[in-house]
């Protein structure tokens, strides 16, 4: 698990989970200032991956407050709204892009789900389960939207992004049962957050040979 937490993903969510859609929230008062901001922060973070989540973290740590990371973009996750969204959704109108669109949106939100409901065992299980669901409709809609991938490297690539998402999926699996071994919730955030990483990159990837 070691290495799991020096590749953490947290750092690339850090824009698009907590700082723009903290922006957004501006637009209602100034919406120059608020695409502004968005767009410079956009901008910076496509330069520099990562600076972002290097600004939250100073600015935690000069507040000297204790936050698990993981569990809060995690959390966060579950607030995300559509048009903060917009960078991991394809904008091809026929219905395997969209279905496509609906189902990474979906598992997102049940793995944000995961750190209100891992205490009740019973709850949790059958959360658990929906993930799983929402994994194997996740793959069945990029196997269908891999009939529209022009040219054997656009496929060949997004089949590489797939097989990553599943080795990822069966490394959650098998943090869920280490944790109803020992109990520990903390790689179980981390690991869906590798999770939530994995998916926004499969639409990238859909984005980049499609669109």
């Amino acid at each position: 698990m070691t290495s799991m937490v020096q590749e953490s993903p947290v750092s690339s969510l850090a824009f698009p989970v907590l700082i723009r859609p903290i922006l957004s929230n501006f637009e209602a008062q100034d919406p120059t200032a608020s695409h502004t901001l968005k767009a410079a922060f956009s901008k910076v973070e496509h330069a520099h991956p990562g600076l972002t989540y290097d600004l939250v973290m100073g600015l935690i740590k000069k507040a000297d407050v204790s936050v698990n990371m993981n569990e809060s973009v995690l959390r966060l996750q579950g607030y995300v709204s559509d048009q903060d969204s917009m960078e991991y959704k394809s904008s091809r109108t026929e219905e395997p892009f969209q279905e496509l669109n609906r189902k990474s949106a979906s598992l997102k939100k049940i793995l944000s789900r995961i750190p209100d409901e891992i205490t009740d065992r019973r709850t949790f299980l059958e959360t658990i389960k929906e993930i799983a669901s929402a994994i194997k409709r996740l793959l069945d809609a990029v196997n269908e939207v891999s009939q529209y991938i022009p040219g054997t490297q656009g496929k060949q690539a997004l089949e590489q992004r797939k097989r990553e998402f599943v080795k990822y999926s069966k490394r959650f699996s098998n943090t869920l049962k280490e944790y109803f071994k020992e109990g520990q919730p903390t790689a179980v955030f981390l690991s869906a957050t590798y999770l939530i990483h994995q998916t926004n990159l499969v639409m990238i990837t859909v984005k980049e040979r499609c669109e």
